[in-house]
């Protein structure tokens, strides 16, 4: 049963993914004069995720915690990160954000056109000229009131035990005076295992929490600001797994 219903869940996707890119074209060039941002584009391009989840029977997921009321108020979300099906999860957030994504995923077909479209910001791993300009496009989309979104890890945690954070995104925060908002992602780790196309059954949850300003804050306060975040993260994934009883 889990491989049929796998095969309906994939099949939804891709027909998702295909359906998107006209509706995304379209938007795009409607909203193009006066959303410098890709806002609407891209919030669009997360609700294909919603969408396909929803026809999913294997996956529950939900939202909880401490949602931003203003969607255009930008923060630098961060979060951990369990497996590739946090990003269908932490998609169903009520507000746009640009990914931060490597540049392999801007060359698979549709899709990649889709994330590009939406305003999101390829990363060449081990490149530092690649990630100089990472940083210079994130703030760009700050400046234009749209987050952006960081895995800190840096790559999926094989274990689904949180990892140790990189400085980029907080450093970012303190250079533009943006807030670190933190997020936790539990139940996603069963959803799509390792070296399995098939998918699991999964209950999971993508909670957000309170904000970490960093006003007053300077370069040398970057190993705090991490440290502060990974913290938040960690003990409330600690609740999280008790909660969905993982």
């Amino acid at each position: 049963m889990r491989t049929v219903l796998s095969l309906w869940a994939w099949l939804v996707i891709a027909l998702g993914v295909i359906i998107w890119l006209p509706l995304m074209t379209i938007v795009r060039v409607v909203t193009a004069p006066f959303d410098k941002g890709r806002y609407w584009t891209g919030y669009l391009f997360r609700k294909l995720c919603v969408v396909v989840c929803s026809l999913n029977p294997l996956w529950k997921f939900r939202v909880s915690g401490n949602i931003p009321t203003d969607p255009r108020r930008p923060y630098i979300v961060v979060a951990n990160h369990e497996s590739f099906v946090d990003i269908l999860l932490i998609s169903h957030l009520p507000f746009e954000m640009k990914w931060l994504s490597k540049v392999e995923n801007f060359k698979i077909p549709v899709m990649g056109w889709e994330m590009s479209l939406a305003g999101d910001i390829r990363l060449t791993r081990g490149e530092v000229s690649s990630a100089t300009d990472a940083m210079r496009q994130c703030a760009d989309r700050l400046s234009k009131k749209v987050s952006v979104m960081f895995f800190p890890e840096g790559t999926r945690s094989k274990t689904g035990e949180l990892g140790k954070f990189k400085n980029g995104a907080f450093r970012l925060a303190i250079e533009t005076g943006t807030p670190i908002l933190p997020v936790a992602v539990s139940g996603c780790h069963s959803a799509l295992r390792p070296n399995d196309w098939r998918l699991g059954v999964s209950v999971a949850e993508v909670r957000v929490l309170e904000p970490i300003e960093v006003t007053g804050m300077t370069v040398a306060d970057i190993y705090t600001l991490r440290d502060l975040a990974r913290d938040a993260i960690a003990a409330e994934l600690e609740v999280l797994r008790t909660e969905l009883a993982l």
